[in-house]
């Protein structure tokens, strides 16, 4: 098959988009691919790898100058450049050392800079039902010492309900 780019070399790169829900297949030879950026793709030459495509979602990350001290985290060293460079953050605590520069980017990425998980608890929250705990474990022996069996078994239910246990 021919390059459809230039239609005079044999066909060595096949690329397939979905755009909108339509597909388009390309098929090029390898310098028009070169040409084109579509060259290398697991092997880092796609336009320039990836970290080139992960700096279009951080543009305003401008590699500082060599001689530029350079702030990095406290907990694995990484930079912010390193982050940009591979695509990934190096511990946890990159997201507060970094979070002024990361907060746009990731707002633009996932539609906001805040996790949403299945389940969000506040320190207050989690704050709570240990005090709650606490209050409940007191009766529970207040109940067993006292021989209140019946009471002490809705005690024991609602710890277990409390602490996430099953029966």
């Amino acid at each position: 098959m021919l390059c459809q780019n230039c239609g005079r070399n044999e066909a060595t790169t096949h690329i397939k988009r979905i755009v909108d829900g339509e597909s388009a297949e390309l098929h090029l030879c390898t310098s028009c691919a070169q040409h084109l950026g579509y060259v290398g793709l697991f092997t880092g030459g796609f336009g320039g790898g990836f970290s080139s495509l992960l700096s279009r979602f951080f543009p305003e990350a401008a590699l500082p100058a060599a001689e530029e001290e350079v702030e990095r985290c406290p907990g694995c060293g990484s930079s912010f450049e390193d982050i940009i460079r591979t695509g990934m953050m190096g511990c946890a605590e990159c997201y507060d050392i970094f979070y002024d520069r990361l907060k746009p980017s990731l707002s633009r990425i996932h539609g906001r800079a805040t996790h949403v998980g299945k389940t969000s608890t506040t320190e207050d929250d989690r704050s709570e039902r240990r005090a709650e705990v606490r209050r409940l474990e007191a009766e529970l022996k207040e109940a067993v010492s006292a021989e209140e069996y019946e009471q002490a078994a809705v005690l024991r239910d609602r710890l277990r309900e409390l602490r996430g246990e099953t029966k």
